[in-house]
Order: structure tokens, then C-alpha cells, then sequence
């Protein structure tokens, strides 16, 4: 068994259009064995960005985003946080958008491989991220 922290977009298109998914990662997300996690830093960055109208809200209400995910096999994560707290330890000079500096703070502290096509999050392999796309 293996387990996997889907980035934002990942998660997005993985409820919406797997297609976009590259072939590997379809694989490791319908693999049964295999845990899949969705923080809720994830909900939080889509929320914002439904409200600002960069994204179409997914459902009917606020409530759907999750059981969609639940129903898709993917377990919701809260923040912790000491997560929180600690994440200041990522290197400052590199990436500054907060919902992936938390979320690749997440995958190092909780030993999770992330899923994401953001080639940025190669700076954070030094810091212990695992990264899964090709």
C-alpha cells in the first residue's frame, strides 16, 4: 500500500476530467490498495477561487465537494496544526503561493507522495518531497 496527497488540480481533474490525468497517475488513484488523501487546503483554495470565479463551483453546495471526494475513494485530511505552525521550515526563496507551500509542507510531514504536474515542486525535493506525475 502505498499513499498520495492529490495537489489541488489533481484532485480537480481527477472528479471532473481524468483525462487530463496523465496514464500513471490514473493508475495509482483507481489502485485500490493505494490510499488517496485531499487536504482540506485543497477545498479552502477552491472555495476562494469559486467566490473570485476562477473556477466553476463542483456540486450543488458546499457540502458536495467532499462527498464527492469521499465517494470517489479519496480521504479528506484537515490542517493540523502543528503543520501549520511548522511550515515555515520550506525554503523561502522558492515558490510563494501558500495553498502549495502548505500542501507540499503536508506531503514531507506526513511522508505522503504528492501528485501534482506543478514542475516548481521539483525545488522542494531537497526538503523530502516525493513527487508522482509522469
Amino acid at each position: 500500500m502505498m499513499r498520495f496527497l492529490l495537489d489541488t488540480h489533481t484532485f480537480i481533474w481527477a472528479i471532473s476530467n481524468r483525462r487530463k490525468l496523465p496514464a500513471r497517475v490514473i493508475s495509482v488513484i483507481e489502485k485500490r490498495e493505494n490510499e488517496i488523501f485531499v487536504s482540506s487546503v485543497s477545498f479552502w483554495e477552491i472555495a476562494l477561487k469559486v467566490r473570485i470565479s476562477k473556477l466553476d463551483q463542483i456540486g450543488n453546495d458546499d457540502r458536495d465537494l467532499v462527498t464527492i471526494a469521499e465517494n470517489t475513494g479519496f480521504q479528506p485530511i484537515p490542517l493540523d496544526p502543528v503543520e501549520a505552525s511548522t511550515s515555515f521550515k520550506l525554503a523561502e526563496d522558492t515558490h510563494f503561493d501558500p495553498f502549495d507551500r502548505m500542501l507540499i509542507w503536508q506531503a514531507i510531514s506526513r511522508k505522503l507522495t504528492l501528485i501534482s504536474g506543478d514542475r516548481e515542486f521539483e525545488r522542494f525535493k531537497a526538503d523530502g518531497l516525493k513527487l508522482l506525475w509522469k
